[in-house]
This record gives C-alpha cells, sequence and structure tokens, in this order.
C-alpha cells in the first residue's frame, strides 16, 4: 500500500543530549491498539470508518508497517482522537529539556513530509511540514495556533478569509477558528505551533463531532 513504508528504519542522530541514552524508535502500534480497544471497536470496524484496509492497520498496530500522516490523520479520525495526540503517545519523554535531533525517527513512512519538533505527553505541540501540502482537510483547534514559512509560500483558508504566506510570514489564529491550508510553491517548510489541547480535524459534513 502506497501509504505506509514497511520496516523500522531508525534516525541515525544518536543520543538526546538528555541523558537518556540513544533515541527509540517511536511506535504507533501499541497507542492506535490501545484506544482502539478503549472504544471496543474491531480492525474491522476501523476499517469501515477509514476507508483503510484490516491488514494494513493490523500491520500498523503491529508496527510492521508505518502509515503516513493522512493515513494516521484517517485512523485519528476513526478512533475519535487526532493525529497529534496518538504522535504524542508514541513517544512519551519525561526530561523537563528534551532535544528532537534533525534525523530522529518520527515513526511516520518516509517521505511523509512531517516531523513533529516537541515530542510525547506536552503543553506545546509543534510540527513542521515540507513539500507538497494540500487544503484538503479543514481544521478546529480549541486553542491558539501560530503558523510560520520557513520556506517556500502557503496560502491558508481561516475565517471566511483567503490568506497568503511568503518565507518569514506568520498568522496567528484564535482557538476556535476553523482553517485549511496548502503549500503553493515546491520546497516549501511550514511550522505549526499550538498550545496543547486537541488540534482536531472538524468532522465530514454529516458526522458528529
Amino acid at each position: 500500500m502506497s501509504d505506509a513504508e514497511p520496516g523500522s528504519g531508525t534516525g541515525s542522530g544518536g543520543g538526546r543530549g538528555t541523558g537518556g541514552g540513544e533515541a527509540a524508535q517511536p511506535r504507533l502500534g501499541g497507542p492506535i491498539r490501545q484506544r482502539r480497544r478503549a472504544l471496543d471497536l474491531t480492525l474491522a470496524q476501523v476499517a469501515r470508518r477509514t476507508g483503510l484496509s484490516v491488514p494494513f492497520l493490523s500491520q500498523i498496530e503491529n508496527d510492521r508497517a508505518r502509515p503516513s500522516m493522512r493515513s494516521l490523520q484517517r485512523i485519528a479520525d476513526g478512533l475519535e482522537t487526532t493525529a497529534v495526540e496518538l504522535l504524542a503517545s508514541a513517544d512519551p519523554v519525561g526530561h523537563p529539556v528534551d532535544i528532537v535531533l534533525a534525523l530522529d525517527d518520527a515513526g511516520l513512512s518516509p517521505g511523509s513530509g512531517v516531523r513533529p519538533l516537541v515530542r510525547g505527553q506536552r503543553r506545546l505541540h509543534a510540527l513542521e511540514f515540507t513539500g507538497d501540502q494540500q487544503a484538503d482537510r479543514e481544521f478546529l483547534h480549541p486553542d491558539d495556533e501560530l503558523m510560520y514559512v520557513a520556506d517556500g509560500a502557503a496560502e491558508v483558508e481561516a475565517d471566511g478569509r483567503l490568506y497568503r504566506l511568503d518565507r518569514g510570514d506568520t498568522l496567528y489564529l484564535a482557538g476556535g477558528v476553523r482553517h485549511r491550508w496548502r503549500s503553493t510553491s515546491p520546497g516549501t517548510r511550514v511550522l505549526v505551533v499550538a498550545v496543547s489541547g486537541h488540534a482536531a480535524a472538524a468532522p465530514p459534513a454529516g458526522r458528529r463531532d
């Protein structure tokens, strides 16, 4: 399946600089399985909710395949949570000071174009998006968020308006503002920083919150 890459390759970043030794590979399978069981759902039911196959979901739960960010978002929707929460649960940390190295393993399939910049259950979430990003999802955050275009350009639809952002521009979004965004030039890199809460995708039409 094109949304995942089998295997368990890790980044070569070495130690974290936190005194905890070398980096452990984030494993999304456990949090996904725990969330599914907490909702008393079968793999077949999650497959129907997400449009992903049962074998693919089983491989993810057993850490034999990695989802892309898009597949992880679909799984999170089906499990009534968020991709950010699943990523945080996959890599819990307790250090007051923690380093995420450029080559650290994010637990997603290679080429996903998404990298968590903050690991574990924190009061702040941050993601780096690189490459092509499409405005095919609408998001609704209960808490405030900041978007910064480090390279390239992006467009954001928010509060009924279209905002065009170039390199070095920032956009602040208050909690409760529905928005979607996309990259508009090759090599775009966008940093998204949000107060911890639920960086949730808005439910599709006809679906309950």
